[in-house]
């Protein structure tokens, strides 16, 4: 599956729920290291993930020197914004036209999340669709400059009220480029009773004509919380992915790893197999169950040649090799033409 199938194909929420598309967030876990960015791509495409994203950024167009943090500093211990992004902002366009040659190699779509102009010009020849982060859900000259590139749309929407969600929607579509919208938490790490994933509906009431998916923050545990995202419909899931999760610092702590996916992906492949079909028929594994546990008509006393069938005359028993009770009405008054006796699985052949 490629990012451009999703929407090429119109995949919204009003469709079967469907396999997700997975985009492992490498971000900047790769710390400016290009073998370990390279680790990064074969471990998710051995995982199981369709795409890995990094973040293309520079600090000092990113943030002001004065951008506190807003993540837990037990975990992460930069103090500024300005300071931790000025650590993992070495790579710029010539190491992610390698980034984007190894991702092909490895069979996984390669996408990155610009956070200014220059990085989004050059990014622009390496990628299908623009991701924009939550971050620049209220900037709009930014989306609109992104939009302009005639290329779909993913927005994140943590931290947004649905209004800020609702303009920045208008601004895409004001460009007439397609649009999906990914839940999210903005919080490193969400609590899971912080998910929210009941917001994914409300997302999918509000926008019935959007890919609507999911950016998770939570810590992996046992992707229980992917599984449920996608059971309510997320299209696209999004998470933090790392090679070492007891690395310090970073988004290492709440990132998932290869084993993580492997196991997300296994867990998935077997949800889906149950869930089967989304439209009710009856199986042919139940064409059992269907002629020897259903009901005929049936007898309860010996009837004569001649009689005319009464509802007395009649009760209800497995199997259903005979007249259905649904043909009832059709069977009082007709007259028997042969003797029937009791407990009989009444056949159309005994009536005139």
């Amino acid at each position: 599956m490629k990012i451009l199938d999703l929407f090429n194909n119109k995949i919204c929420q009003n469709d079967h729920i469907k396999q997700p598309y997975v985009i492992a967030e490498a971000g900047v876990n790769h710390e400016g290291d290009m073998e370990l960015a390279r680790r990064l791509i074969d471990e998710a495409a051995e995982g199981g993930a369709h795409a890995i994203k990094f973040q293309t950024y520079k600090a000092n167009t990113i943030a002001s020197k004065d951008s506190p943090a807003y993540w837990d500093t037990t975990k992460e211990p930069t103090d500024s914004q300005f300071k931790l992004f000025q650590k993992y902002d070495k790579f710029w366009k010539e190491e992610f036209e390698q980034l984007k040659s190894c991702c092909e190699q490895a069979g996984i779509e390669f996408m990155s999340t610009p956070f200014d102009v220059d990085s989004a010009k050059f990014l622009n020849d390496m990628m299908d669709v623009f991701k924009i982060s939550s971050s620049d859900i209220t900037n709009k000259p930014f989306i609109e400059y992104l939009c302009d590139f005639g290329k779909p749309i993913i927005l994140s929407t943590g931290a947004s009220y649905m209004h800020e969600i609702h303009q920045a929607v208008e601004w895409i579509d004001d460009k007439q480029v397609p649009v999906a919208l990914l839940h999210c938490i903005l919080n490193y790490p969400t609590k899971d009773n912080n998910a929210h994933l009941g917001m994914i509906k409300d997302l999918q009431r509000k926008f019935p004509d959007k890919i609507i998916g999911y950016s998770d923050h939570t810590l992996p545990n046992e992707m229980k919380v992917l599984e449920m995202a996608t059971l309510l419909g997320a299209v696209i899931l999004e998470k933090h992915f790392t090679h070492d999760k007891t690395l310090p610092g970073n988004d290492h702590y709440h990132a998932m790893d290869k084993e993580d996916l492997k196991s997300f992906n296994h867990n998935i492949e077997r949800t889906f197999m149950i869930l089967g079909d989304q439209k009710k028929y009856s199986l042919l594994s139940e064409a059992p169950a269907r002629k020897n546990a259903r009901r005929s008509l049936v007898t309860v006393c010996d009837i004569p040649e001649g009689t005319i069938i009464t509802y007395e005359h009649l009760t209800w028993k497995r199997p259903a090799h005979g007249i259905s009770p649904k043909e009832i009405e059709t069977v009082l008054g007709k007259k028997a033409k042969c003797n029937i006796r009791e407990d009989e699985v009444l056949q159309w052949k005994f009536f005139e």
